[in-house]
């Protein structure tokens, strides 16, 4: 009994985490531009159009994250437990390494490191998931770029357009609009990540579960958001109220796509292509020049594969107690991690050598 309300509670609190963090950032822009006054606004709106998108649009991620991936049968409440603590503690480690991980992510790859510990898994949706999170950034990119030439000619032919007077009040409220619609989708979207697996284990009823995930979400966003909202909208205050509105729609739109397909995609990854997109069609493929695109790719890769180490370990260690397969992957992961460092060592010992003169 103590392990389902320990369960539930981790899952509550992943949902709150969620919500403050990718939820808030939706209205990042709308707060950053001037169109929202306050944080406090911001926050609340974010947090309405999330509960909003968890209730009305967030049962078809759920089944997928309840038992599409691998068997409802092996979702019993400790395997449930361990997937919702790899997915927290991957997140917990990664912000404090200071390293952007995505919640969807994390969180199928802790229910595929289940699936490979018991030789389970629905390779086919597996295989569909990983398909859309190619596919989303590059729509993502590709959308906001020919958005992106068409805002640059308008501004270009009418000024105002890029200016932020009473004339063109309007755009606020576009932004508004366009940041509320990203929430929703993030609502949509996410909270079958801190709820799918309870629901999965049959801990809770589906509408049960989608309440409490979107209460606990829409929580989340207006109580912890404020941080994540001043500093997005500070970094986003460069682009203009129709690029703003651009990002957000683009990334919304596709994020919403994928929910009622039931996929669980990286709202982050789709916000930061469009963001990419709107930068080259204003200043050109230079901006490819930064390390954005690499940090796209290991955000990728790192995200999941993370979470799945750590669930794998954890079912070996707890659940089978295979301390040979806990051991190899300890191993193999602790090498991963020395032979990164002692490559950046390497690295700065060359780079010191030709600063000193030493290099060719």
């Amino acid at each position: 009994m103590i392990l389902y309300y320990v369960t539930i509670a981790i899952s509550l609190f992943f949902a709150m985490n969620i919500g403050a963090s990718g939820t808030a950032a939706s209205m990042g822009a709308a707060y950053g531009s001037g169109a929202v006054a306050t944080k406090r606004l911001a926050a609340g709106l974010a947090a309405i159009a999330a509960f909003l998108g968890a209730i009305l649009g967030g049962g078809e991620v759920v089944k997928t994250i309840s038992g599409g991936i691998i068997p409802a049968s092996l979702l019993q409440i400790e395997v449930v437990t361990i997937i919702l603590v790899s997915a927290t503690l991957t997140l917990f480690l990664a912000n404090l390494l200071g390293i952007p991980l995505s919640t969807s992510e994390v969180t199928v790859g802790a229910i595929v490191g289940v699936g490979l510990a018991y030789q389970s898994l629905f390779a086919g949706k597996l295989l569909e998931i990983i398909l859309f999170w190619l596919l989303v950034p590059l729509f993502a990119f590709t959308i906001a770029l020919v958005l992106g030439w068409i805002i640059r000619y308008a501004e270009q032919k009418w000024p105002g357009l890029s200016s932020r007077g009473a004339r063109w009040w309007w755009l606020k409220w576009l932004l508004i609009f366009a940041g509320m619609l990203e929430a929703f989708s993030a609502g949509m979207n996410n909270v079958a990540n801190s709820v799918g697996p309870v629901i999965g284990a049959n801990l809770l009823e589906s509408s049960e579960g989608l309440w409490l995930g979107a209460i606990f979400m829409a929580m989340g966003a207006f109580l912890l958001g404020g941080r994540v909202l001043e500093t997005n909208g500070k970094k986003i205050t460069q682009l203009s109220l129709l690029q703003g509105s651009a990002v957000s729609l683009t990334s919304g739109g596709l994020v919403i796509i994928a929910s009622i397909y039931g996929i669980p995609v990286p709202l982050t990854q789709a916000t930061t292509c469009a963001i990419l997109g709107i930068g080259t069609a204003e200043n050109g493929f230079r901006l490819w020049q930064q390390q954005v695109i690499k940090q796209i790719i290991m955000v990728w890769i790192v995200s999941p594969v993370s979470s799945l180490v750590v669930s794998f370990l954890l079912i070996n260690s707890l659940m089978t107690v295979n301390f040979y397969v806990v051991v190899a992957v300890a191993s193999a992961f602790v090498a991963t991690l020395g032979l990164g460092r002692l490559s950046r060592a390497i690295r700065r010992e060359k780079q010191a050598i030709h600063d000193q003169g030493g290099g060719i």
